[in-house]
């Protein structure tokens, strides 16, 4: 449990400080709850269309040697932004970046706060 709650809170810090950093991210409004609100999203939408588009795009993935990868994970991030409309993405290419920083962001954080026993 404690576990979970840490995950979920690196993730809203996460995405605060990329919002802060990337000037195409814009987090409105209360911040922190913002920011919550998308982990959440972002949670759900990974969970329940990323298998079904990585299903669907499994030929081009292959061909991309996984590299399609990240444009659904940016699609994932843009859909996020049409879901909530206190967290803006200004395009692609800017869903794209967040997507990767925060990957970069949360594997940081789960090799400092999370270390393997």
């Amino acid at each position: 449990m404690m576990y979970s709650i840490l995950k979920f809170l690196s993730t809203v810090v996460s995405i605060l400080i990329i919002g802060a950093l990337l000037p195409g991210i814009r987090i409105k409004g209360s911040t922190f709850w913002t920011a919550s609100l998308v982990a959440i999203v972002l949670t759900i939408l990974n969970f329940l269309i990323y298998p079904l588009m990585v299903i669907l795009t499994l030929p081009i993935t292959i061909l991309t040697f996984g590299l399609f990868l990240l444009v659904i994970n940016a699609f994932i991030v843009k859909l996020v932004s049409w879901i909530i409309p206190k967290f803006e993405v200004d395009s692609f290419w800017w869903a794209l970046l967040f997507s990767i920083l925060l990957s970069a962001v949360m594997l940081f954080f789960e090799m400092f706060l999370f270390p393997m026993d």
